[in-house]
C-alpha cells in the first residue's frame, strides 16, 4: 500500500474513532431528566445559596453539555449553571430566534403540569451557534422551578 492511502485510513480510522467520543459530549435527556431531579433534592436540602452555589462550580451539576438552572414562577433567574450575569434578571419575557417566548412556556408547563419538556433555539456554548435545544423543567418546592437543557441534533 502506498503512504498516500495509508495517510487516508488513517485519517478516516482517526474520524470514525472521534465521532462517539463528540456523542459523548452531548447530554442525554435522560441524563437531563437525572439532573434536574438530583437538584431539585440538593436545593431543597442545602438551601438555595449554597446550591447556587454548587450549580455553579464544575462538579456533580455539570456534566456534559448539561447544567442547571433555577427560576422563580414568576421568571426571575435565580442562578444559572453556566452564565451568571442572568442570575436576579427577570426572563418571563424571553424569546428565543423564532419569538418564541420559551421562559414563559417554562412557566406555563411547571404551572400546568408541574414538569416537563419545552422546545426553543439558544446558543450552544461549545459551537457558538443558535441550535435546537429542549429544556426539562421541573416545580420545585415553594414558587421556584429547575431545568436543565440537551441540544438537539
Amino acid at each position: 500500500m502506498s503512504k498516500t492511502v495509508l495517510r487516508s485510513l488513517s485519517v478516516a480510522l482517526a474520524l470514525c474513532l472521534a465521532t462517539p467520543a463528540v456523542a459523548e459530549e452531548m447530554g442525554t435527556a435522560a441524563e437531563a431528566q437525572a439532573l434536574v431531579k438530583k437538584a431539585l433534592a440538593h436545593f431543597k436540602t442545602a438551601g438555595k445559596d449554597k446550591a447556587c452555589a454548587d450549580f455553579a462550580a464544575a462538579g456533580d451539576f455539570q456534566s456534559k453539555d448539561l447544567y442547571v438552572f433555577v427560576q422563580e414562577i414568576d421568571g426571575i433567574m435565580l442562578c444559572h449553571g453556566k452564565n451568571p450575569a442572568l442570575n436576579g434578571k427577570n426572563l418571563a419575557g424571553l424569546k428565543d430566534s423564532d419569538g418564541r417566548a420559551f421562559v414563559a412556556q417554562f412557566i406555563d408547563t411547571v404551572k400546568s403540569k408541574g414538569s416537563g419538556w419545552v422546545d426553543y433555539k439558544w446558543v450552544n456554548a461549545s459551537t457558538k451557534k443558535i441550535e435546537p435545544k429542549s429544556s426539562y423543567v421541573e416545580k420545585g418546592d415553594g414558587n421556584i422551578f429547575i431545568g436543565a437543557g440537551i441540544y438537539k441534533p
